[in-house]
């Protein structure tokens, strides 16, 4: 698959040699922008108040496969239900939510528990399935919580619940979803 990858922080670079080391084409794009036209998904990685900026220098965006990986740290554009809604308005494609409730710090440890780790994502039906697999690909256990809406903005909305468990254990950490019986 044909990956671009917008954001070459924590989560964008980290994101992008996982899905390399799983046999992924991608291409990362930073502040210097570029072209996403030969996407097949484009996974936006950049903080959420920088989303209409780092996507105006990016040419070729044309309905794709999307990905939001974005969170919010200050005040969300309320002109938009999610952030998520707010990159598909410029992307225009199927959307999906998903790897802003784990840990960037931790991607290089994800092969090496016990039990394979969750990512919580919500999509849109034409995003769903591309979006497990990526998950999948990174070494994560996809949990679906729902269509985009509202389940982009539940999971951006618990990015502060992340930061303070993070915040009390002592730094990033994994979770696992399972019924009783699976873990």
């Amino acid at each position: 698959m044909n990956i671009t990858v917008i954001g070459r922080g924590h989560v964008g670079g980290g994101l992008a040699r996982l899905w390399e080391k799983a046999g992924h084409q991608v291409r990362t794009l930073g502040r210097d922008g570029g072209d996403a036209s030969d996407a097949d998904v484009v996974v936006v990685a950049v903080p959420g108040t920088l989303i209409a900026e780092a996507l105006q220098g990016v040419t070729g965006l044309d309905g794709q496969v999307t990905i939001d990986a974005t969170n919010l740290y200050a005040d969300r554009d309320e002109a938009f239900p999610s952030l998520a809604h707010q990159v598909k308005s410029i992307i225009g494609g199927p959307t999906a939510k998903s790897f802003n409730t784990v840990f960037a710090a931790s991607y290089d440890q994800i092969g090496t528990q016990r039990v394979t780790p969750s990512n919580l994502y919500a999509a849109e039906p034409d995003a769903k399935d591309i979006t497990a697999r990526l998950i999948s690909d990174t070494g994560f256990d996809p949990v679906y919580v729902g269509d985009l809406d509202p389940g982009a903005r539940l999971l951006e909305d618990s990015s502060g619940l992340a930061r303070a468990i993070a915040g009390d254990i002592g730094g990033p950490y994994f979770y696992r979803y399972g019924r009783p019986g699976e873990l």
